[in-house]
């Protein structure tokens, strides 16, 4: 059993878990309502929940092409979905990234069959989740001090230059979704997760004693 391959499938998929937490209407809505979407797009509330419904919908089950319209107009630009087409395909190959992990995770289990090979797969599973609260609490003290810079990196990271800057004067993807939901759910993303991996790394650690 490799306990290193353990360890980041364990990280991966309570990483995925946290952000699933967060990509819902509910959450989404609430913030779009704190920062003020209705007021940035000049579209009313109701509105805004029907159209980033859709949006949620072609990002998380592909369900379209982020046409939506709006009194017969898109919302969207073409630049703006040829961005939401490239977060789309980031989160598919998260996600794929995350699936073959659980699997790696029941099959190094299940191949764990010595009462000495299950208390390293626990420990492998506690240093994983040990691992990611400690990464994310790094990466959450850069992102409150440095939010901008830190969400830059990311893009850059991810995305081709010149891909994703649209004006937040006449861009309804960004007055959907400001920087300040950004920076809101960065944190909340950050405590949810750190408490879940925290959990899971206690429960691991019970577990190796007593396996």
């Amino acid at each position: 059993m490799t306990t290193w391959l353990v360890s980041i499938a364990v990280a991966l998929v309570v990483l995925a878990a946290s952000v699933l937490l967060f990509l819902n209407p509910v959450w989404v809505g609430f913030e779009q309502d704190r920062v003020g979407a209705a007021a940035l797009t000049g579209f009313a509330p109701a509105d805004v929940r029907s159209v980033t419904s859709s949006i949620l919908g072609d990002l998380i089950l592909s369900t379209g092409d982020f046409g939506v319209t709006l009194n017969g107009a898109p919302v969207l630009t073409d630049a703006e979905r040829s961005h939401m087409r490239d977060v789309r395909g980031v989160f598919e190959g998260f996600f794929l990234l995350v699936g073959l992990s659980a699997i790696a995770l029941v099959v190094t289990w299940r191949r764990a069959a010595t009462a000495a090979s299950r208390t390293r797969w626990w420990a492998a599973a506690r240093r994983g989740a040990g691992a990611l609260v400690v990464v994310i609490a790094v990466l959450g003290v850069i992102s409150v001090v440095a939010f901008d810079a830190a969400f830059e990196a990311f893009h850059r990271l991810f995305f081709a230059a010149g891909s994703y800057d649209f004006d937040p004067r006449t861009s309804h993807l960004i007055q959907l979704f400001p920087d300040q939901f950004w920076s809101d759910t960065t944190i909340a993303l950050a405590v949810v997760a750190i408490a879940i991996a925290t959990a899971v790394a206690w429960i691991a650690g019970r577990r190796r004693q007593g396996a």
